[in-house]
């Protein structure tokens, strides 16, 4: 059964303050808290309800410091989804780990991105394709958000993700000449344009794009063409999520 105190604590861990002082976020979802633990990540807490606890083995028990029993009303109350799930892990936040070489492999690089959902979906594309590095602007919304770990289902243990300062990192690429790809509405076509197996894939703000202080530092503007007929709907651009998709999926085929 969770205490008061300890119901309070985790719902204060759903405000980002929280977070970072605790360096503590949280996972909610049967297959998504199975990963975490199958995974050996330090669990602090596990609410759960019996059924989910009775079907851990013994060595999956050895990464989580306390389990309580949980019933549905109690997961309700700390939970951020309006129908909870049968677990909720509190988790330990890895390192933030910056990058210092680009050269090598892709990297994403994310500029002011402030929808949760977009954030969970961007990691969860990058690690399908392979992606292991993701750098965020600090105006970026937080990737511990729940919402943003519900959308990445898991992806964020796959792919190292560090917040700093976008423009010296950017800097730091063009001066190892490494190319930076910048998806815009007025680039040239990812599918006729030339892709290096090495690089940083620039995505912007999901209304206003690249940020002007940040554009300077593309070296190839790239676009996602319409194929459609007309235009009638007036569908001016791909959600970020959506066009991070179709990005990585064209660098990976590549």
């Amino acid at each position: 059964m969770l205490s008061k105190n300890k119901t309070n604590y985790i719902i204060s861990l759903q405000k980002k303050k929280s977070r970072e002082k605790e360096k503590l976020y949280i996972v909610e979802g049967d297959k998504i808290v199975m990963e975490y633990i199958s995974a050996g990540v330090p669990i602090k807490i596990l609410a759960a309800n019996p059924v989910f606890i009775n079907s851990l083995k013994y060595p999956e028990k050895e990464s989580i410091e306390e389990i309580v029993p949980t019933s549905y009303e109690e997961l309700k109350k700390i939970s951020s989804l309006k129908t909870p799930h049968n677990a909720l892990a509190v988790v330990k936040m890895p390192d933030n780990i910056p990058l210092n070489n680009f050269s090598g492999s892709l990297c994403v690089a994310l500029d002011y991105i402030q929808d949760p959902g977009n954030m969970g979906t961007i990691i969860r594309a990058a690690a399908w394709f392979g992606i292991k590095q993701i750098i965020c602007s600090a105006n970026c919304v937080d990737v511990f958000n729940p919402k943003s770990v519900q959308a990445s289902m898991g992806a964020i243990l796959k792919v190292n993700i560090f917040y700093g300062n976008l423009e010296k990192m950017l800097d730091l690429a063009n001066r190892q000449k490494v190319p930076v790809y910048g998806a815009t509405l007025d680039g040239d076509s990812i599918y006729d344009t030339i892709l290096s197996r090495e690089g940083i894939i620039l995505l912007g703000n999901e209304s206003r794009g690249i940020s002007k202080n940040i554009s300077k530092y593309v070296t190839q503007k790239i676009t996602i063409p319409f194929f459609g007929e007309t235009n009638s709907f007036g569908i001016e651009s791909l959600n970020v999520g959506m066009a991070a998709s179709v990005i990585f999926s064209e660098f990976s085929r590549r």
